[in-house]
């Protein structure tokens, strides 16, 4: 037996409702709408349902607008049915319906993230554990302590035993294999790199190496030194290196490639600064491309780095792509539809309504309040009034007859250009909320439980009793009207 599910809205998106609700074939769910008596949906609260609406004993569930502010743990008590908050924007119900049944796992992943530290010898200990702290927030497991060339090290140890105090995975990466005795002395779990020559190391302590070939690119000499620690039964992870692009990038992939096909249950390390910071495009991509390859390939460990500008997120962006590509992987699909957060610039399904639908809902508008929305077409905003299409703001400004209202105008100014944005770069839009940007930008977390402050703009309640006054002294007739 199908549920029957009780669909609430405010008057200006009823009929828009009913017409998504009616093209929701097939649904496994039977419905009703019920339009509660506010103009914006946005403006319902759980009180203000708990007022309006009482005997809902027939639905199975009732479905509330995704930006209802309110308690709807207590407001399901209060009605004895489940309530449940739909999506934010309505058009994305089919989508709702169609994935609610599936709960993403993102919490698994089968590769490790080395984030290095590459300029750790200038750094204090206090910065260098500050520093460990923030990429371990954004998902690296161990903190690889890049060492410089010519440049003494002299609280290396230290550091190391700092940081393995503070509950870190640690490696040391230097080309001088006395810096590695001395980190891996102080506890370090893992030495970048070792070759063939430098195996001398593992005797005198005890940590994981990582192993490159002489030169660095020779897989013939990776392979050797393989086959020798094969031999000894000891732990290592190979590095065949990853070349920038157009200095042998494809056949660095075709060397990875090569050396899995050739050793399958070994250990593999893939270092992606050469792509992500000798390229200048925005690294979300690059390390989502990456993270796939290295999906593909079993590849167990990256080493990722943030030096460049362009690269300060490079952490985080590998952490999320190695969740999606495992989740893409064990369920045998494409890796979309996972997460929006490696999508920055640009969205899925930016403009959820058509410049009709938006002209329909003005329409129905009967009070001052603009109202603002993004389509193909442009940046529309509306009242009672009448509707305007521009994509400039400044070409807004003249229909909105707030010259004498600064904070109106602030706040107008300020949607408007995120709308502008929003429009140029095909993103969602949506009035009183920051653009998203993926995980490139911290977005605060809304409480929906509670309702939002007034913004420094608003005006307060003596502003307002000011504003009526002067009102009144220029236009006698609106004092009438008040009595």
């Amino acid at each position: 037996m199908s549920q029957h599910y009780l669909f609430l809205t405010g008057k200006l998106a009823e009929k828009s409702l009913h017409k998504v609700l009616a093209g929701m074939e097939p649904r496994d769910f039977s419905y009703e709408v019920m339009q509660i008596g506010v103009s914006v949906a946005a403006l319902m609260t759980t009180d203000l349902i708990a007022r309006r609406i009482k005997d809902v004993a027939k639905f199975d569930k009732i479905i509330l607008p995704g930006r209802c502010r309110g308690d709807i743990e207590e407001l399901a008590l209060q009605l004895n049915t489940p309530v449940e908050r739909g999506p934010e924007e309505l058009k994305d119900l089919p989508q709702h319906f169609g994935h609610a049944a599936k709960k993403t796992d993102l919490s698994r992943y089968a590769t490790d993230i080395f984030g290095e530290i590459v300029d750790a010898p200038n750094m204090t200990v206090e910065q260098i554990i500050a520093t460990a702290e923030r990429y371990r927030q954004d998902g690296a497991n161990v903190i690889d302590l890049g060492c410089l060339p010519n440049t003494p090290f002299a609280h290396l140890a230290e550091t190391v035993q700092a940081l393995k105090a503070a509950g870190f995975k640690v490696s040391v990466d230097s080309l001088l294999p006395e810096d590695l005795v001395t980190g891996g002395r102080a506890g370090a779990d893992f030495l970048l790199s070792l070759q063939r020559h430098s195996l001398w190391v593992l005797e005198k302590v005890d940590a994981t190496p990582i192993i490159i070939g002489t030169p660095p690119t020779s897989l013939r000499s990776l392979y050797r030194t393989i086959e020798l620690l094969l031999k000894e039964g000891v732990r290592f992870i190979a590095d065949p290196i990853l070349d920038p692009i157009n200095f042998n990038f494809t056949e660095s992939i075709v060397r990875y490639r090569n050396l899995r096909n050739r050793y399958p249950d070994i250990e593999i390390m893939m270092g992606v600064g050469n792509l992500t910071e000798l390229t200048h495009v925005d690294s979300a991509g690059t390390n989502t491309l990456l993270m796939g390859i290295i999906s593909e390939l079993g590849i167990q460990h990256i080493l990722a780095t943030e030096v460049s500008e362009h690269c300060r997120k490079s952490i985080k962006e590998a952490d999320l792509a190695r969740r999606i590509m495992y989740a893409s992987s064990a369920d045998s699909i494409p890796p979309k539809g996972y997460h929006n957060g490696l999508m920055a610039l640009h969205e899925r399904k930016p403009f959820p309504y058509t410049e009709q639908e938006i002209r329909e809902f003005a329409e129905d508008v009967r009070d001052p309040n603009f109202r603002i929305q993004v389509c193909e077409a442009g940046v529309f905003i509306y009242n009672r009034d009448g509707i305007w299409n521009a994509t400039d703001p400044f070409d807004h400004y003249p229909n909105l007859n707030v010259f004498a209202d600064g904070g109106h105008a602030f706040y107008l100014g300020v949607e408007l250009a995120r709308a502008q944005i929003a429009w140029q770069l095909g993103k969602r839009y949506e009035q009183d909320e920051e653009l998203a940007w993926g995980i490139a930008v911290e977005r605060a977390s809304q409480d929906l439980a509670n309702f939002k402050q007034e913004g420094s703009t608003m005006p307060t309640r003596e502003d307002r009793k000011k504003r009526r006054k002067n009102k009144a002294k220029k236009d006698p007739k609106l004092d009438a009207r008040r009595c």
